[in-house]
C-alpha cells in the first residue's frame, strides 16, 4: 500500500472519453484509477440522453502465471492509500483507434485491454447501450485472467453506499450474468455482462470507501461503495483473447454470441461510420492553422456530442461531459460548427425544429423537459440564438421550405418581445432595445446565481442581447420579403408590411446600439442598467456582439473592440469573462462550489469564446492578417491534457491558465471546426 499524497506524481490521471450516440458514455484515466464520481465503463442513459446511471464501474483484473499473481488494478481509498499498484506494471497507453492499455513484464508476459463503446447513431443498425471489453494475452506460458466486475445503480451525480435495503439480483448462465439492483421501493436498470469464454464464480462482496480525489478537490462528497456479484476466470494460452460486453437490456434480449472477432468487427464498423459521416471534409488542406491536430480527431471529437434518443426522431447536442446534458443555449451555439460546418444539415434542421416547438410566449427554454419535468423558461438569448442559427442554416442550405414552416415561430418571438413577456422582457419603446428589470433573474449566458442573487448582474439592456436583436430583425425582414415573393397577393401584402416594419425597427435598434460605444476606451459598455447607468465592465460580450451575422457596429469599431479584447481578455485558451484590472476579477476557479460559482463568470477564460474571437478577427482584419495568438498551447491541451482529444470548458484567467470545469465541452470544438471550415 502507498499513501495517495506520495503517489500522485507517479499516476497519470489524464482522462479518456467514449460515447455511444444515445447519451451513454464511458470515462476514466490512463493509470486506470477512478478519480471522479463520473468515471466508469457504463454510465447508461436508456431513458434520456442527459439522465445517466452508473452500472459498471470497472473490471478489477489480476493475472496468475505459474503460481505468481499480478494485480493490475489501481484504486484510491478513503484511507489515503493506493491499492493495488497495477499502474506500476502499466507499459503503455494508446488512444487511437480506441483506449488501449498494456500491462506486463519485459520478456515475460503482456496483457492488452481495449475498450469500445459502439455508436448507436441513426446510421447504425442497432440501438443499444453497451460497451465491449477485449483482453489479449501474450507470454511464455498459459495464464489465468480473473476479472471482478464492480457495479452500481445510481445517478451519475450521486454516490452509492452499502445499505440493508440495497441488493443486486443475478441470474447466471454459462456465458452471461443478468444483473439488476433492488430496493424496497424500486427496481433498477436491467443489464447483462457477457463473455466469449471463461467460468463465472458468483459471490457477494462489497468494497467500501473508494475515494475520488477530483471531487475532493472540488469540495464535494468523494466516497463510494461498489458491489461485486462475482468474478470471471479465463484460462488464456499465449496469443488468446477474451471479449466481454456490458449491455443494457432484459434477459430475453436476443444478442449475437461473442467470439474472438467480435471486437474487431465492431471497431471496423465504427471506423467506417466516421469515415462515411465526414468524407466531404477529409481534405488535407482543411486545417493549416492547427496543422498539428489531425482533422479526423477534431471531427471525431465533434461526433461525441451528437445524440439521438432511442426513437431516432429527434437530435440532441450534449453540452459537455461528464456532468452536462442537453441545454438549448449550448446546443444553438455549438450547432453551426457541429452540423453546418460538417455538412450534417439534417441534424441541424431536426434540432432547430425541435427547439422551435417549445417556444412559449416568445421564449425558447434553456432547459428542456426531462422525465416529465416542465421546461425552464429562464433565458432571453435562447430565442435570439435560435433565430440567428436558423439564419445560418438557411444560408448554408437554401432550405426555404423549412423557413416557411418555422416563420410562425419567428413571428411569435417578435410579437412577444415587442408586447412584453415573461420576466418583464420587453422592447423599450424609446430606443427599440430589449430590456428586463428584475435584478434577481439571470437571463443571459452569465447566469450563475448564489444565495438568490446573480453573481454577474446584467438586467437592463445587455450589449450582446441587443446585437442579437438587431440581427434577428434583419433576418426577419429578409425572410418576410422572400416569403412574400412566393405567396398569394393578400398574404404577400401582409408579409411585405411585416418586412417594412422589421426593417424600420432594425434601423432604430442599429442607431440605439451606438449608446453602447465607449469612445474613450474604444470598447462597448457591457449593459445599460434600468436606471440608464452605463456598465463599463470589460467583458467578452462585446466580442459576441460583433460576431453575429448582421453586425450593428462599424468595421472600425469592431477592430478596436478586438484590440481591447486582445489586450485585456485574450488567453491561449479563450477569452476571460472579466478583465484582470477589474476589482471583482477572480483569477482562479477553484475551491468549494460557492467559491467556484463566484469565479465562473468573474475572470475564468471560456474556451468556447476563443473561436468567436478568431472568427471575428478574420472577419474584420482579413485572413492575411496574422492571428494575435499562438495556438500551440491549445493544440497541446487538445492532444495531451485533461481529456485526450477534447477541450475543457474553462481555464483560470491567471497564468498558467489551469483547465477547469467540464473535461469536454461542445462549443470550443464546434467553434474551431466552424472557424477552420469557414475561413480557409
Amino acid at each position: 500500500m502507498s499513501k495517495i499524497s506520495g503517489q500522485m506524481d507517479d499516476l497519470d490521471t489524464r482522462e479518456w472519453l467514449l460515447t455511444n450516440g444515445l447519451g451513454s458514455f464511458a470515462s476514466g484515466t490512463v493509470c486506470d484509477a477512478r478519480t471522479r464520481t463520473y468515471h466508469g465503463w457504463l454510465l447508461a442513459a436508456p431513458q434520456f440522453p442527459g439522465q445517466r446511471s452508473l452500472l459498471l464501474s470497472h473490471l478489477e483484473a489480476s493475472l496468475e502465471i505459474a503460481g505468481q499473481g499480478f494485480a493490475l488494478g489501481t484504486n484510491f481509498w478513503a484511507s489515503e492509500q493506493v491499492e493495488p499498484l497495477g499502474y506500476q506494471l502499466l507499459q503503455s497507453f494508446e488512444l487511437n483507434p480506441v483506449p488501449t492499455w498494456t500491462w506486463g513484464q519485459p520478456d515475460n508476459w503482456q496483457l492488452r485491454r481495449q475498450l469500445l463503446m459502439p455508436s448507436s447513431s441513426v446510421s447504425s443498425p442497432s440501438s443499444r447501450h453497451h460497451l465491449l471489453i477485449h483482453y489479449t494475452y501474450q507470454g511464455n506460458e498459459a495464464a489465468v485472467l480473473r476479472l471482478r466486475p464492480l457495479i452500481a445503480d445510481r445517478d451519475q451525480h450521486e454516490h452509492q453506499q452499502q445499505s440493508p435495503g440495497l441488493s443486486f439480483s443475478q441470474i447466471i448462465s454459462s456465458q452471461h450474468v443478468f444483473l439488476q439492483a433492488l430496493t424496497a421501493t424500486t427496481i433498477g436498470i436491467p443489464w447483462q455482462l457477457r463473455w466469449s469464454q471463461g467460468h463465472y464464480h458468483p459471490d457477494s462482496v462489497w468494497y467500501w470507501s473508494y475515494y475520488y480525489p477530483e471531487e475532493a478537490r472540488r469540495g464535494l462528497h468523494c466516497l463510494e461503495d461498489l458491489y461485486s456479484p462475482g468474478y470471471l476466470s479465463v484460462l488464456l494460452q499465449p496469443g488468446e483473447s477474451v471479449t466481454l460486453e456490458a449491455c443494457v437490456g432484459l434477459l430475453t434480449t436476443a444478442l449475437e454470441s461473442l467470439d474472438a472477432q467480435t471486437f474487431d468487427r465492431a471497431l471496423k464498423a465504427e471506423q467506417d461510420r466516421l469515415a462515411t459521416t465526414f468524407a466531404p471534409l477529409l481534405q488535407p488542406e482543411l486545417c493549416p492553422p492547427l496543422s498539428s491536430i489531425p482533422v479526423t480527431d477534431l471531427l471525431k471529437a465533434s461526433d461525441q456530442f451528437i445524440v439521438y434518443p432511442d426513437d431516432r426522431t429527434q437530435t440532441s447536442i450534449i453540452a459537455g461531459y461528464p456532468w452536462f446534458g442537453e441545454r438549448s443555449r449550448d446546443s444553438l451555439l455549438a450547432l453551426p460548427g457541429l452540423t453546418l460546418a460538417t455538412k450534417r444539415f439534417s441534424l441541424a434542421r431536426n434540432l432547430l425544429e425541435r427547439l422551435g416547438r417549445f417556444c412559449w410566449q416568445g421564449l425558447i427554454p434553456n432547459v428542456l423537459p426531462v422525465n416529465g419535468n416542465d421546461p425552464v423558461y429562464r433565458s432571453l438569448d435562447c430565442s435570439l440564438w435560435w433565430i440567428e442559427t436558423l439564419g445560418l442554416y438557411l444560408e448554408a442550405t437554401q432550405d426555404w421550405e423549412f423557413l416557411a414552416a418555422e416563420y410562425s415561430v419567428v413571428k411569435q418571438i417578435y410579437k412577444a418581445f415587442t408586447a412584453g413577456t415573461l420576466h418583464n422582457i420587453r422592447v423599450d419603446a424609446s430606443d427599440g432595445l430589449l430590456t428586463w428589470d428584475d435584478a434577481n433573474v439571470a437571463l443571459t449566458w452569465m447566469d450563475t446565481i448564489v444565495d438568490g442573487k446573480p453573481i454577474t448582474p446584467r438586467h437592463g439592456k445587455p450589449v450582446e442581447i441587443n446585437a442579437l436583436w438587431y440581427s434577428a430583425l434583419c433576418w426577419a425582414s429578409q425572410w418576410a420579403a422572400r416569403l412574400a415573393n412566393s405567396s398569394s397577393a393578400i398574404e404577400a401584402d401582409k408579409l411585405q408590411n411585416q418586412a417594412r416594419r422589421y426593417t424600420q425597427q432594425a434601423e432604430q435598434v442599429k442607431l440605439s446600439l451606438h449608446k453602447f460605444w465607449h469612445s474613450r476606451l474604444e470598447y462597448l459598455f457591457d449593459r445599460i442598467a434600468p436606471d440608464d447607468q452605463l456598465d463599463h465592465t470589460i467583458r467578452p460580450n462585446a466580442v459576441i456582439a460583433i460576431s453575429v451575422y448582421h453586425c450593428g457596429f462599424t468595421p472600425e469599431q469592431a477592430r478596436q473592440i478586438l484590440q481591447v479584447a486582445r489586450d485585456r481578455l485574450l488567453t491561449p485558451y479563450g477569452l476571460r469573462s472579466l478583465a484582470p484590472s477589474d476589482p471583482a476579477y477572480i483569477g482562479r476557479c477553484e475551491g468549494t462550489p460557492w467559491q467556484r460559482d463566484r469565479a465562473y463568470h468573474q475572470g475564468s477564460a471560456w474556451s468556447g469564446l476563443l473561436g468567436v474571437f478568431l472568427r471575428s478577427w478574420h472577419r474584420f482584419y482579413g485572413t492575411d492578417t496574422p492571428l494575435p495568438i499562438e495556438l500551440q498551447p491549445l493544440q497541446h491541451h487538445f492532444q495531451a491534457q485533461v481529456c485526450f482529444q477534447q477541450i475543457s470548458e474553462i481555464f483560470d484567467g491567471d497564468f498558467p491558465h489551469q483547465p477547469r470545469g467540464a473535461i469536454a465541452q461542445a462549443q470550443p470544438i464546434a467553434e474551431l471546426i466552424r472557424w477552420l471550415t469557414t475561413e480557409q
